[in-house]
């Protein structure tokens, strides 16, 4: 039996699991248990482990079993589980893109509010894709942000036909961005080993560096995503992200 913490944060799920019990292959531990109809169901699994520079390290593997450099909605996961059983309030976690540090802003019972450091992005140029126009942004991980004036009925497929293109050969994280506001944008995610998802932490910052990087909008930006809204602001050249994380339930999976 495997303990884990489930978390949501907008929508994006993920499970915290002790990293004492990622025996075996990872990979396919993470798919059995990330499946929404034979397992848990999630979008990713944070295994934790033991950090000499941070209150944790969190490893994530998306629902695919594929490794990621981060996700800030993951991190925000991480940080409300660790502020579930301690009083601190500022919170340090390793990832594969860096150590990031969250700042509790608030709590109502399960629920969290934090606004993560995300460090400095940096956005390449316009480059087109099968006819697609967007933008390439590192958060930590990689992305390519597309503008559009409505979303097209078949968003999906084109981000996944972007994320396989030979251009990337690692992949990438697809985001198709509506500006509404001086202050605003609306986001559809789709998402390296996960798919489409109802938000994005690294993506709701990538949207926002590529819409300011284009003189679109000014910051801070609201990101407004099927599963909720989150903020960017810049402070010089790095950005932070504040959004919301909720536990949703603690259990046990049976390892088939």
């Amino acid at each position: 039996m495997i303990p884990f913490i489930k978390a949501s944060a907008c929508g994006n799920d993920f499970l915290m699991i002790d990293g004492a019990h990622a025996t075996g292959a990872i990979t396919d531990l993470t798919r059995q248990i990330c499946d929404r109809h034979n397992g848990v169901g999630a979008d990713g699994v944070e295994w934790l482990f033991p950090a000499p520079d941070a209150d944790i390290e969190a490893r994530l593997i998306n629902a695919d079993g594929s490794p990621a450099e981060i996700s800030g909605n993951g991190t925000r996961c991480v940080a409300a589980c660790l502020a579930s059983q301690s009083a601190k309030t500022s919170l340090s976690i390793r990832t594969g893109a860096g150590v990031k540090h969250c700042n509790l802003i608030s709590r109502d019972g399960n629920l969290f509010e934090f606004e993560t450091a995300m460090g400095t992005p940096v956005a390449g140029g316009e480059i087109t894709i099968d006819g697609v126009k967007g933008m390439e942004v590192s958060v930590g991980n990689p992305h390519f942000a597309v503008f559009v004036a409505a979303f097209a009925a078949n968003w999906q497929e084109l981000g996944a036909a972007i994320g396989r293109h030979p251009h990337f050969p690692q992949g990438v994280n697809v985001e198709f961005v509506r500006v509404t506001g001086v202050h605003d944008i609306e986001v559809r995610f789709f998402e390296r080993g996960a798919g489409e998802t109802h938000s994005s932490g690294t993506g709701s910052c990538a949207s926002a560096v590529a819409a300011v990087a284009l003189g679109k909008l000014n910051a801070p930006v609201n990101v407004h995503a099927p599963g909720g809204t989150q903020t960017v602001r810049w402070a010089g050249d790095r950005i932070f992200l504040r959004g919301p994380a909720r536990i949703i339930c603690r259990g046990e999976f049976l390892v088939q």
